[in-house]
């Protein structure tokens, strides 16, 4: 069972103006699939909306803080802050899980800890505060959020490239190439989640999610550089 929104809201220092808000941005779809409740919306418009304003506001901070690095350097390291092993990552560790709003299906078969929903939902609640507060609130939350990340870059801890670094890998070892496939792609045009698999031969080597095949690939290819750090 979901905990009160408030709690929430509390935690994140927010005062909504309309609360009806941050209530949306925790409803996962799968609620309104097995419950029928009359103006119960999901997440999903608020998701959309919050990746846009999260791009958006690390941009600019990306900007300011690296005044000579090129537009793909800049883009790199914006793909490195806002991808979802890190969102996910942000959304665990404030406890973010406990308040989803989900069908019982989802619930029983771990929906408060799978990756897609809690990067989905943290970037709905972006967008519910863009929405009650504007760009600054949306923009402070996102610095609290993503502190971390983006103090490391500061530091000047480099940005990895999960697929090259694979590649790189799996040819000293195989001398093989890795493959990517996807093996699914749910929800609407202006939501979906994609699975990537990337495979050498036969064998999975890692698996992924993402908004785009992009990020699912990258985000299989850093499960993939996991496992087999694990098995040397």
């Amino acid at each position: 069972m979901a905990r009160d929104w408030r709690e929430l809201a509390a935690a994140l220092g927010l005062e909504m103006r309309e609360p009806a808000l941050l209530q949306q941005a925790l409803v996962h779809r799968s609620y309104l699939n097995e419950v029928k409740e009359r103006g119960v919306r999901d997440n999903e418009r608020l998701e959309f909306l919050g990746d846009a304003v999260l791009n958006l506001a690390v941009a600019e901070h990306l900007y300011s803080l690296f005044p000579d690095s090129s537009e793909g350097e800049l883009s790199q390291m914006r793909a490195h802050v806002v991808r979802w092993d890190t969102l996910a990552a942000v959304a665990e560790r404030i406890g973010l899980g406990r308040y989803l709003v989900l069908g019982k299906g989802e619930d029983l078969s771990g929906g408060r800890k799978r990756p897609s929903n809690l990067a989905g939902a943290l970037e709905a609640v972006i967008g519910a505060v863009y929405l009650d507060g504007g760009l600054e609130a949306a923009r402070r939350l996102v610095m609290r959020l993503l502190g971390p990340e983006l103090e490391r870059l500061a530091a000047g801890q480099p940005v990895v490239d999960s697929k090259s670094e694979l590649q790189r890998v799996v040819q000293a070892r195989w001398h093989q190439i890795p493959r990517y496939r996807v093996v699914e792609a749910e929800g609407p045009d202006h939501a979906k989640t994609f699975t990537v698999e990337v495979v050498l031969g036969e064998q999975v080597l890692g698996r992924g999610q993402g908004r785009s095949k992009k990020q699912a690939e990258l985000e299989a290819a850093r499960q993939a550089l996991q496992t087999l750090s694990r098995a040397s």
